[in-house]
């Protein structure tokens, strides 16, 4: 497929469509699947990149993977599970940073796990050293090697108290994948608590983990000797929800989104409605409209969940260049996230980014010399450009700003965005946007 798309904007977005399971715990779950010692069913997976990356890995370790693309549902068998070379495992993972989290599973499956150099978006630091020292707690050996990680378990892995400086959601998913067959019981403070690690915990305690959550962020898992598969339906995709309807008000349009929930979106939903949008909460979605008349002008700081999400700033950042005032945006959770901005300057939009904590309280990122705040001054009309993409949400964020823009602006490195929304193109086509790929 064309990695370039022209996007003949200035048009609103109508009409309806539906989200799947949210990207950022179906990849995970399918790594759960490992830990099982049945098989496993994931229900309301969507189509995109990120799960034929996993699909491949687990194949490439044996699991037996079944997917029907038009029901959402995948079929893990993980009955074979075997080690996989590290070139295939190299060859295969490409940009992704999932393969980090099959290193608990895998060490206790296999008692052993390789891990290629690691890719994902580059939104910021995002180092592993959390992820290999909470290995390490556990009991793990980690050899760094110049093509990777190699781990060895001589024993079983034992539970352990952690802490993490900051919530990570990622270092949380590695200790909950990892202590749940640990022996003993396994403390973890100051966790991430989003959505999709909820879910997460949800599947570990259907395949039979031991796990509590308290109101301090602390969790906790008394490890058990065996697990099996689980039958779960994912939660929706809050992120995508979120991107098409800020797509919806920058636009001027309104877009009904099939499957998206309330119960996650809270924090956005108030947000989305004090910028000046409408939103009706339905039995199946969401419908959310640009209701006419100004959008206003927000401060905004990003936070970890229940806090405003950092993938929700990005697209609602292209919105704010149309609402009458000064925006105030203060981004606390990646330090380089702002990078985005410079393409819609490019477009017309008035932005200026700035090393100081805006809008808010001080962050960890205040006096580390990064640009973590920005002033969006608006109203702007966008002009049509050629963009490049240049990670998943940012990426989606200027195809919005070449949807709100006059004229036929080319988006390149499109298959970025494949990998977090699913038939996003179709979708587009869907809402009436004026869009081709030669």
């Amino acid at each position: 497929m064309n990695d370039l798309l022209y996007v003949n904007g200035g048009n609103p977005l109508e009409g309806t469509i539906t989200v799947r399971g949210a990207k950022n715990f179906v990849s995970k779950a399918m790594v759960a699947s490992l830990l099982g010692e049945t098989p496993s069913v994931l229900r309301n997976v969507p189509q995109i990149r990120d799960v034929g990356v996993v699909s491949g890995l687990l194949e490439l370790h044996g699991v037996n993977v079944k997917y029907d693309t038009d029901a959402g549902i995948l079929d893990l068998d993980p009955s074979n599970v075997e080690s996989a070379h590290m070139a295939d495992i190299d060859a295969h993972a490409g940009s992704s940073r999932i393969p980090i989290l099959f290193c608990g599973p895998l060490l206790h499956r296999l008692g052993e796990a390789f891990i290629p150099d690691l890719g994902g978006c580059r939104i910021g630091d995002r180092p592993i050293n959390y992820h290999l020292e909470i290995l390490r707690k556990f009991g793990a050996e980690v050899d760094k090697r110049p093509n990777g990680i190699h781990l060895r378990a001589p024993r079983r892995l034992q539970g352990t108290k952690f802490r993490l400086e900051y919530p990570s959601v990622g270092s949380t998913e590695q200790l909950l994948l990892t202590a749940v067959r640990a022996e003993g019981i396994t403390e973890l403070s100051n966790a991430a608590i989003e959505p999709e690690i909820m879910d997460l915990i949800a599947v570990l305690q259907k395949m039979g983990a031991i796990i509590s959550v308290d109101t301090d962020r602390v969790i906790r898992i008394e490890g058990v000797d065996r697990l099996e598969g689980f039958n779960h339906t994912a939660l929706a995709d809050r992120i995508e929800a979120a991107s098409w309807a800020s797509a919806a008000l920058a636009t001027g349009g309104d877009v009904t989104i099939k499957g998206a929930t309330q119960p996650e979106m809270m924090t956005f939903l108030n947000t989305f409605r004090k910028v000046g949008g409408q939103f009706d909460v339905q039995d199946d979605g969401i419908r959310f409209w640009h209701p006419g008349g100004d959008l206003r002008s927000i401060v905004l700081e990003t936070d970890v969940h229940p806090g405003f999400m950092t993938d929700w700033q990005q697209p609602l950042v292209v919105a704010l260049t149309q609402a009458t005032g000064l925006s105030i945006v203060h981004e606390t959770v990646y330090e380089n996230r702002f990078g985005f901005t410079d393409a819609l300057r490019q477009m017309g939009a008035t932005i200026q980014v700035y090393k100081e904590c805006l809008g808010g309280g001080d962050c960890r990122f205040g006096q580390r010399n990064f640009h973590h705040s920005a002033v969006v001054s608006g109203p702007t009309p966008l002009a049509a450009a050629d963009i490049e993409v240049p990670d998943l949400r940012g990426g989606f964020s200027h195809l919005i700003a070449a949807l709100a823009a006059k004229g036929t602006s080319t988006v390149r490195g499109i298959s970025l965005i494949d990998r977090g929304y699913e038939s996003f193109q179709d979708k587009l086509v869907a809402l009436g946007a004026d869009v081709s790929r030669d």
